[in-house]
């Protein structure tokens, strides 16, 4: 049992910890906060450049879902991904996961078969890369999606990871191109945001 309240923070980024400490321990804000192979991974919370992008893709399949119940259950920006197949406690969090039903009491009940990542600041190897290899590993996930805002972050290009007998099948999309995908069908995923109003605000 923990005797002392742990606090973690940026500089804990690569720390081993177990289940206990992550339950019991109060972490510093600003930050997103994933464990890996058992260790800390500590990244800086989205800024709204990013935030615009994941609520853009969120709300068309919450919509989506409102519609379509008997195929998508539950969406959220704040899943709990576990590795099974590791032996130390393995869970990325997604920027977006979609389930065909409603997760229990413990994200390990279920899991999602489309997770997305929007890429930012200099964390980025972690989805182009560390996650391409983690989500393979979790079977329920049939796509893995990486909405790319490097060049401008407002017309991201999307990356599309689907899973075929072989290991991933990768298809590039341009910003200005919708995604269909036999996952959710009828669904044509908008990738872009729209553009930004250009009426000024008034000075008093």
């Amino acid at each position: 049992m923990l005797t002392t309240t742990l606090r973690f923070g940026p500089k804990d980024h690569g720390r081993a910890v177990s289940d206990e400490e992550l339950e019991l321990a109060k972490y510093r804000p600003g930050y997103d906060y994933e464990v890996i192979f058992g260790k800390l991974f500590v990244s800086p919370a989205p800024n709204p450049e990013h935030d615009v992008v994941e609520k853009h893709i969120l709300f068309q399949l919450h919509q989506y879902g409102i519609q379509n119940p008997d195929v998508v259950g539950y969406v959220t920006d704040r899943a709990r991904v576990f590795v099974e197949s590791e032996e130390k406690t393995t869970a990325p969090e997604p920027d977006l996961a979609v389930y065909a039903e409603v997760p229990d009491d413990d994200w390990r009940t279920v899991g999602p078969f489309i997770v997305g990542e929007v890429l930012r600041g200099e964390g980025i190897d972690k989805d182009l890369f560390r996650n391409v290899d983690l989500y393979w590993r979790v079977p329920s996930i049939q796509e893995y999606w990486v909405f790319d805002i490097r060049e401008n972050a407002r017309r991201p290009s999307l990356l599309v990871h689907r899973r075929t007998r072989n290991g991933w099948d990768t298809q590039e999309l341009a910003a200005s191109e919708t995604y269909q995908t036999p996952l959710l069908p009828g669904l044509k995923l908008v990738i872009s945001p729209p553009a930004r109003p250009t009426t000024k605000r008034s000075r008093r």
